[in-house]
């Protein structure tokens, strides 16, 4: 990301950080969507993250870290309402029941299937496994947000796909 934008919005510029959001939105959405499973809860989960972001910009002490930084922030979001939600299986089942949006853009069965595969993981792996393949972040920028080592997150994640692809077939 632009770290003039990053700098800007520290600063104090709203259209700074709204150009920000712009180019995050979409990875902020899909993350909030796969560990809520949710369309509602989502969008609810993203808009308390930007509003918590925007409130504490001016804390970020490097420019670099603003990546880490909001999904931290939106992590801590979605956590919050997972505590207060029913379960996230639910909220996919109520999802594909209802017609909407797949959380997983596939046809409903696979979208449960995914959902069950991601389900078998531990929590730790489950973050992993979506703050990679669904944030994009790379095993650095996941490591930072999660405190294990770089190596670490490569294997988990490594090891987490490889059960999620046996239980898929």
């Amino acid at each position: 990301m632009d770290e003039r934008l990053i700098n800007e919005a520290i600063a104090g510029s709203r259209e700074a950080f709204a150009e920000l959001y712009g180019g995050y939105k979409d990875k902020l959405y899909r993350y909030a969507l796969y560990r809520l499973g949710s369309p509602e809860d989502a969008e609810d989960a993203v808009s308390e993250c930007v509003l918590a972001a925007w409130k504490s910009i001016g804390s970020l002490r490097s420019s670099k870290a603003f990546g880490s930084w909001i999904f931290r922030i939106l992590s801590n979001c979605c956590a919050s309402r997972i505590k207060d939600a029913i379960s996230s299986r639910e909220n996919i089942e109520r999802v594909i029941n209802e017609g909407g949006l797949h959380p997983f853009g596939q046809a409903p069965s696979l979208a449960v299937e995914l959902a069950e595969a991601l389900d078998r993981l531990s929590s730790e792996d489950r973050e992993i496994v979506l703050l990679s393949v669904i944030a994009g972040m790379n095993s650095s920028e996941t490591a930072a947000l999660t405190g294990l080592p770089a190596g670490t997150v490569r294997s988990k994640l490594s090891r987490s796909l490889a059960k999620m692809r046996e239980f898929l077939s």
